[in-house]
């Protein structure tokens, strides 16, 4: 099921989300369909869409944020993971990836990358690692949610496997972050709204987080299915 709520911000949806549903804030997804800061006439609200995760439900996940808590990491090097699996399950995740790349026709080296509180990082290393990701990271993405349903599986529908190659996914944040401020100007220039690329909920999110604290831009995504694209509008400043 997907629910939606709306609050004076982002938090206070979500709150209002985590009560009605009566799930804990780690138990479901956020998207962000609408924000839109409060000025001197005009209350602030942001609406979001609220995925909740469980066995039935591989979609979320594997969009959530893609290398999580990397300046906390980098921070502390005892989040910085022991390469190899260290028990049964991360030895099965690790033979199931490798195998299913096998059986793609690619050479490809795997090991874990991080470890946290039901979350691991797994680190794809091969020649082919363009192809691997695919563009826009779908082919990572794709073979991420088979991990992940795999994991289900294996009877941990609560852990959460994320995989990456050559640093993909922090580069692309780091991409799509440019791109909003980029997007933001050009739309407070021109005074017309910009269409932005078909994006994942993850990535959409990123988007309408960047952009919530600027006072004459505001956001909607917009379409159906699970990519979207996301709409930058200037709204002026009242």
């Amino acid at each position: 099921m997907i629910y939606e709520y709306e609050g004076k911000n982002e938090k206070e949806a979500i709150e209002k989300a985590a009560q009605e549903l009566g799930l804990e804030k780690d138990q479901f997804d956020v998207e962000i369909l609408e924000s839109q800061k409060a000025t001197l006439f005009k209350k602030g609200y942001v609406k979001i869409r609220v995925h909740p995760v469980d066995s039935q439900d591989h979609v979320a996940p594997e969009f959530e944020g893609s290398v999580p808590n990397v300046t906390a990491r980098a921070q502390n090097p005892s989040l910085v993971a022991n390469p190899l699996p260290q028990d049964e399950f991360e030895q099965k995740i690790v033979d199931f990836v490798k195998t299913m790349i096998s059986k793609m026709g690619y050479e490809v080296a795997v090991e874990v990358m991080f470890r946290e509180e039901k979350k691991i990082g797994i680190k794809l290393t091969s020649e082919n690692s363009p192809i691997l990701i695919g563009r826009k990271g779908k082919n990572l993405d794709a073979m991420q949610l088979l991990t992940n349903v795999y994991a289900s599986h294996l009877g941990k529908d609560d852990m959460r496997i994320i995989l990456d190659s050559e640093n993909y996914r922090i580069r692309r944040e780091e991409s799509l972050v440019r791109l909003a401020y980029v997007t933001a100007d050009k739309v407070r220039q021109t005074r017309n709204s910009v269409l932005l690329e078909l994006m994942n909920p993850y990535e959409r999110r990123l988007i309408h987080t960047t952009l919530n604290d600027i006072p004459d831009i505001e956001t909607k995504s917009e379409g159906d299915g699970l990519y979207k694209q996301v709409r930058v509008i200037y709204k002026g400043v009242r």
